[in-house]
């Protein structure tokens, strides 16, 4: 079959589903595959398909994540076993803690169990390790961050839209001193939302002050010490976003701890529980997690059943929530 696929030039899974009665394949690799099977006289043999079958499937699927500490990741999680419980499938998780050393011994692990398919956060400079599993016939879709070194069924929001929508939102509000707080540089989503805070800011005439720019800030509590940082310094800013819902938190905390909440303007990029239940309540730029999840379990789901087409990047939405704290208004905040 390897020959055949060489010969004909598709892949692997390709000449599987041409010589199983339920594969979906286009016409034109099916007639390919028979006229290479024809020149080389590659007959399917029945028992062996079987055997190979009965040995790949596991009713199974990985999934791994950059968090499972992180309630988006959990949303994520929950939406993906939804999907797979619908269908009779088991999921195996795992967490690489954003950490790119992490994600190929895990990805192999799930993988040594034979799961049916793989979600995935990407973490590493370079998915190209996949490709020899995605030619065998196990699919992966990633999700939230672009793949590098290989076309992948990828489910992502718009990050730079959202950012630059949170950023004119605040500049709307009167604010011409809005700091940035960034994930770590090495995440796609971060670099994007940087991309689209800085886009807001020239769109309208402001110049890109590196002094208000803070970012590979991970967790609650690097955010909460460079956010007092910022504002403990000349000029302080008198808005923030927030480009992550950890950082928000530590956001809030260092304006807790100054006395400053309910005085300085903030958006976040991604919604968090009881963000609405706090004062000011939290004004966010909001992913919707279980949509991503279904989205991206679903379309492994059609891998698994056979479909046959380019890669496909699916963009879903956000949604701006309005809820107070991204619209106080400079004259409420410290002056600088």
């Amino acid at each position: 079959m390897r020959d055949v696929a060489a010969r004909a030039g598709v892949s692997f899974k390709t000449v599987s589903r041409v010589f199983d009665p339920n594969g979906r394949v286009s016409e034109e690799k099916r007639e390919a595959v028979l006229m290479a099977a024809r020149e080389l006289r590659y007959q399917p043999d029945p028992a062996a398909r079987n055997l190979r079958q009965n040995l790949r499937r596991s009713h199974s699927l990985g999934v791994v994540l950059s968090s499972v500490d992180n309630p988006f990741a959990s949303a994520v999680h929950r939406a993906v076993q939804d999907v797979a419980e619908e269908r009779g499938f088991a999921v195996f998780s795992a967490s690489t803690d954003d950490d790119p050393q992490r994600e190929r011994p895990l990805v192999e692990a799930l993988i040594a169990r034979r799961v049916d398919g793989l979600v995935l956060t990407p973490t590493a400079d370079d998915q190209g390790y996949l490709a020899a599993e995605l030619r065998d016939g196990t699919p992966v879709v990633g999700i939230d961050r672009t793949a590098h070194g290989l076309e992948l069924d990828t489910v992502v929001v718009d990050n730079i839209a959202g950012a630059r929508r949170a950023t004119e939102h605040l500049l709307d509000h009167g604010h011409s001193r809005v700091a940035y707080l960034g994930d770590l540089s090495t995440i796609t989503t971060a670099r994007d939302r940087h991309a689209g805070y800085e886009a807001a800011l020239r769109g309208r005439g402001i110049a890109v002050d590196s002094a208000l720019v803070r970012t590979d800030l991970h967790d609650a509590e690097a955010a909460r010490r460079a956010a007092s940082d910022l504002l403990a310094g000349p000029g302080r800013p008198t808005a923030f976003f927030a480009s992550q819902n950890t950082i928000t938190i530590g956001l809030m905390r260092a304006l807790r701890d100054l006395g400053l909440d309910g005085r300085v303007a903030l958006v976040g990029f991604d919604d968090f529980p009881l963000a609405d239940l706090v004062v000011p309540a939290v004004t966010v730029v909001a992913q919707d997690p279980r949509a991503i999840g279904r989205a991206a379990a679903e379309r492994l789901f059609e891998r698994i059943g056979g479909l046959d087409a380019p890669a496909a990047r699916i963009v879903l939405p956000t949604t701006f929530v309005v809820r107070g704290s991204g619209e106080i208004a400079p004259a409420q905040s410290p002056a600088p």
